[in-house]
């Protein structure tokens, strides 16, 4: 049985998901699907529920919850989700507007997916909440999952326990664990540690802009710096800027500011392409500079373009300058394509000139083939 309930609010209608405790049996085997006690949770089906309220310290909560799961078992509790048109999803069927549907958590395991809808707007009506989940099995917690509370969670018959009452901040605090106990140095699907720092990204709550500036410390792992820079420009708002700023002037490995670059090219704050701009025009590494360059060439304007032919003409690293012209055959044809020629007839480089040719023949653009016929009949 399922019970939808509607409550406008200034105008506002918000959807609100009410269902009771449905048995069924298939096959001789018992079957329940049931929504937890708490009008922001996802829907749960296919598992035997428990709705408990939080009595102890999550973390303790959790401990006492896994050391008696000899057998599989998950349990779950909800945050709230930091601002954005964001659908964290495990089966997404390409759409924004149809939702995220069921999520097998015993089937078909390929961790979750963040899908994003930007158009300019923001989607009211959109999920705020975020379900994080646990599965422990043998006395101990082997996997993290996190999904938007509009997906129906199939639990695969599994005893599944719903906690109300977790404060954000002690979630943060719970998941920083996880993260700091991985090796982000080895790759591999489904990881706690990944799936903890991509959660805490997402939690609407002070704590996480904290933990998060913790791993980005200088001397904390390289892997988990550039992991932890792209949510700091994805999901942080004005604090990631901030600190994408500092790491930007201050961290010692190239390869992390390189990084960086692109975490600010994500971001929506005012200020990250200037900051782009001065990483491209003043970082001491080459490879920096580079990284700047093409990430700037995403995101066009004028700002961007001045930046790139800027480089192109004073850089005083070829390899640089050859990375500028790259950035300009990735940027809009109708930007991209007269500089590029502008730079093959007037660059002083030959190696400069050379690329500009080079990607002006990758165009397949109508003004470049009369560049070239020009050229060929001098």
């Amino acid at each position: 049985m399922r019970i939808s309930c509607v409550a406008t609010r200034l105008g506002i209608v918000a959807v609100v998901a009410c269902r009771i405790l449905a048995l069924a049996a298939v096959g001789g085997t018992a079957l329940a699907s049931a929504n937890a006690a708490q009008s922001d949770a996802p829907r749960v089906e296919n598992a035997r529920l428990e709705t408990r309220a939080l009595a102890a310290p999550l973390a303790d909560e959790l401990k006492n919850w896994a050391a008696g799961s000899s057998q599989p078992q998950w349990i779950g509790y909800t945050v709230p989700q930091v601002a954005g048109n964001r659908k964290v999803c495990c089966n997404y069927n390409g759409s924004w507007n149809q939702g995220c549907g069921t999520c097998s958590l015993e089937s078909g395991d390929r961790g979750s997916s963040i899908h994003s809808h930007d158009d300019g707007t923001v989607k009211l009506e959109g999920p705020r909440v975020l379900a994080i989940l646990f599965r422990a099995e043998n006395n101990k917690i082997t996997k993290l999952r996190l999904v938007s509370t509009e997906c129906t969670l199939d639990a695969g018959g599994l005893p599944f326990v719903w906690l109300t009452g977790v404060k954000p901040a002690e979630s943060v605090a719970l998941l920083s664990g996880y993260v700091r106990g991985e090796n982000f140095d080895e790759h591999g699907d489904n990881r706690p540690g990944h799936e903890a720092l991509t959660a805490i990204a997402l939690h609407a709550d002070e704590s996480a802009d904290r933990v998060l500036e913790s791993f980005v410390r200088p001397d904390e792992r390289e892997q988990l710096r550039k992991q932890t820079a792209f949510w700091l420009g994805e999901a942080r708002g004005r604090a990631g800027f901030v600190a994408l700023q500092k790491m930007a002037k201050s961290d010692p490995s190239s390869d992390v500011r390189g990084h960086i670059a692109f975490a600010l090219s994500v971001s929506g704050e005012p200020g990250a392409i200037d900051e782009m701009i001065r990483m491209a025009h003043d970082d001491e590494s080459g490879h920096v500079r580079g990284q700047a360059l093409f990430w700037l060439a995403q995101k066009a304007g004028q700002k961007a373009v001045g930046a790139i032919t800027g480089a192109i003409e004073n850089d005083p690293d070829t390899e640089v300058k050859k990375k500028a012209v790259f950035a300009l055959s990735q940027m809009p044809k109708d930007e991209g394509v007269p500089k590029l020629i502008q730079v093959a007839q007037t660059n002083r480089n030959p190696a400069v000139r050379k690329q500009a040719m080079f990607w002006l023949g990758q165009s397949n653009d109508p003004r470049a083939l009369e560049f070239f016929e020009k050229v060929l009949s001098q």
